[in-house]
């Protein structure tokens, strides 16, 4: 079925409550690997009560309900098997709390017509209740296969951000082989495909893949463990685009370019030498 702008755009999604507390802030942080070594003082700020800080991609976990009903979307009646998602952003209005419980608004923000598919922009508010405050937003943009070609506007195009200059810094960050076994639990996003061996081969690959926001997260903790010596409090947003698949096992390798108030970040799979995560840009607070 077509999709239909006047419907679509500006339509709002379903609310939600979400709380979360230390044990879902540490099995969040184990889901993208941290704690390795597990003696490392700087690995175990993430995954030990005892001084525990929360990175900035904890963010993506209370929206994640939200971001999936968009096929529930007045306008967007479309094929789950046909969605991807393209790019994300977060922006931390604040520091994220060990605990705490946040009321959750979403819209559908823009719909772009890139040809071969829509661009579907969702931008979700979470507001802290025990401050009333927006504590942070994000935005994911959806790219629907098949559903372009509606006449639509197609958006500006996004150059790449890397420098041409070798990057500043280079981490490596191995994936467990129950990468994703580990990061569907902690997450909440319970698709198949990172899974089930044979629902991943109907989707075009080898065998499960890991999360993109798994990735994202990954390639965020290699940057605040590298770059921002004041920890994940000082990261004001983060967006990137997912440009490839990771295979639970294998390396991240993260490239760092430090640049004034912002560090642009691009990451690679070592064993398969592909750009897995690109446009990537960190925005640092004054």
């Amino acid at each position: 079925m077509p999709i239909d702008l006047e419907q679509a755009v500006g339509a709002e999604l379903q609310g939600t409550t979400f709380s979360w507390d230390d044990d879902d802030v540490i099995l969040y942080h184990l889901g993208i690997g941290s704690g390795v070594p597990p003696t490392d003082p700087d690995e175990l700020r993430y995954v030990y009560e005892g001084d525990l800080h929360v990175l900035p991609t904890y963010a993506t976990i209370p929206q994640f309900p939200i971001m999936m009903s968009i096929g529930m979307t007045p306008g967007l009646d479309v094929n789950p098997a046909m969605i991807l998602h393209g790019e994300h952003e977060i922006v931390l209005h604040d520091a994220i709390p060990t605990t705490g419980t946040v009321t959750q608004t979403g819209r559908v923000a823009d719909v772009l017509d890139k040809g071969k598919g829509a661009l579907v922009i969702i931008e979700i508010v979470s507001v802290l209740e025990k401050t009333g405050r927006p504590l942070f937003t994000n935005r994911a943009s959806i790219f629907i296969r098949g559903e372009g070609g509606f006449g639509g506007q197609s958006g500006p195009s996004s150059a790449e951000l890397a420098p041409n200059r070798p990057p500043d810094h280079v981490v490596e960050s191995p994936t467990l082989p129950q990468q994703a076994l580990l990061y569907r639990m902690a997450s909440g996003d319970k698709n198949p495909l990172h899974a089930d061996p044979g629902f991943a081969a109907l989707a075009g690959f080898d065998r499960p893949i890991l999360h993109g926001l798994c990735t994202y997260g990954m390639v965020c903790k290699a940057v605040v463990g590298r770059v921002v010596g004041a920890g994940p409090g000082a990261v004001a947003s983060f967006r990137a685009r997912f440009s490839g698949v990771v295979y639970p096992g294998e390396t991240l390798v993260t490239s760092v370019w430090e640049e004034g108030d912002r560090v642009l970040v691009s990451a690679d799979v070592r064993e398969r030498g592909v750009t897995v995560l690109s446009n990537g840009q960190i925005g640092l607070r004054p």
